[in-house]
């Protein structure tokens, strides 16, 4: 079993032994997107559950206006998916798409449940997915509250260089709320300090 995966099964629930965090990877199945490829179709129920070990994964939407807006950028060990569209078996409000070739370990709806009724273990690994993925949710918004777009993209430097050094900066200004011009500033005063 791929040692990314079994290493964030690991970060997810702690106290597990090799044997668990085998038997919980057992239910994952590899999956190989290319540069650009459509993951996830807004309008479509989400009915798969990413864990990203390589690359970069964008989430996006339009605004009223008719703007495409960048909802989220994915790195490895994360996950990527629309939980509540997944979860709450509803049409999807995003598109996913491969920022780069990317590698994930994926688990279908059905699968999950089967997982969360058959192995108590699992229950608790998907309670931390939840609680990680609600948790990086909450911080993100709350950053577009509380910091300058200058300590958002700090912050972004410091706690995902994959994404930096992989999505395309128009993305990127997306995500952190700002134009294109201003990120533009904010990395030139950035590579000053």
């Amino acid at each position: 079993m791929n040692k990314p995966l079994l290493q964030f099964i690991q970060r997810m629930h702690p106290p597990l032994t090799e044997e668990k965090r085998e038997q919980i990877a057992s239910f994952f199945s590899e999956k190989k997107f290319q540069k650009n490829e459509l993951i996830s179709k807004e309008g479509q129920v989400c009915n798969e559950f990413y864990v990203v070990t390589e690359g970069v994964i964008r989430s996006q939407t339009f605004d009223l206006e008719g703007n495409d807006v960048t909802t989220g950028l994915i790195a490895p060990m994360n996950v990527a998916c629309d939980t509540y569209s997944f979860f709450k078996r509803v049409s999807s409000k995003e598109n996913f798409y491969a920022l780069t070739d990317c590698n994930v370990f994926m688990i279908t709806f059905e699968q999950l449940q089967t997982a969360f009724h058959t192995v108590p273990e699992f229950r608790e690994f998907g309670r931390g997915m939840l609680i990680s993925s609600y948790a990086l949710l909450k911080e993100r918004m709350l950053s577009m509250l509380h910091q300058t777009a200058e300590e958002r993209y700090a912050n972004l430097v410091h706690s995902n260089p994959d994404i930096i050094q992989n999505a395309p900066l128009k993305h990127i200004a997306s995500y952190l709320g700002v134009t294109d011009t201003s990120l533009s500033r904010i990395r030139k005063e950035f590579a000053k300090k």
